[in-house]
């Protein structure tokens, strides 16, 4: 996989709008997030403009409208984000980051009984 591109907190923002409703033009977009933000249309549509210079977005332009569509995919771009951080904070080992986190209490019962289906699952598979 190449590298994905670097998108900052705000753009990931206008990032999950348009994963999770695209194809999807600039006044959706900028109506979701001001449902949700405090940011000004004109702070949307540079956001939006970034991450098309960035390789994030690509866009058709149907009559006056601009309508846009990811180029990265949630999953990979999350995949490689928690991978950046897990090399970045445990140097790689996520037995460490998953001791850490139920050592310090940050993991609720039902989150512990998933990651053992999730561990039952993957040795069933023949995983690592």
């Amino acid at each position: 996989m190449s590298k994905l591109p670097q998108i900052s907190e705000a753009e990931f923002e206008v990032m999950k709008i348009i994963w999770k409703h695209a194809p999807i033009s600039t006044n959706e977009i900028t109506d979701k997030l001001l449902q949700t933000t405090n940011w000004s249309p004109k702070t949307i549509q540079t956001l939006i403009k970034r991450l098309v210079t960035k390789g994030a977005l690509t866009y058709e332009k149907d009559c006056r409208v601009f309508v846009y569509t990811p180029v990265v995919k949630e999953s990979e771009y999350i995949g490689q984000e928690s991978n950046s951080f897990l090399e970045r904070y445990y140097d790689g080992d996520i037995t460490a980051m998953l001791s850490a986190y139920i050592e310090s209490g940050k993991l609720s019962e039902t989150e512990i009984s998933t990651l053992r289906s999730l561990l039952s699952k993957s040795s069933k598979k023949g995983g690592k």
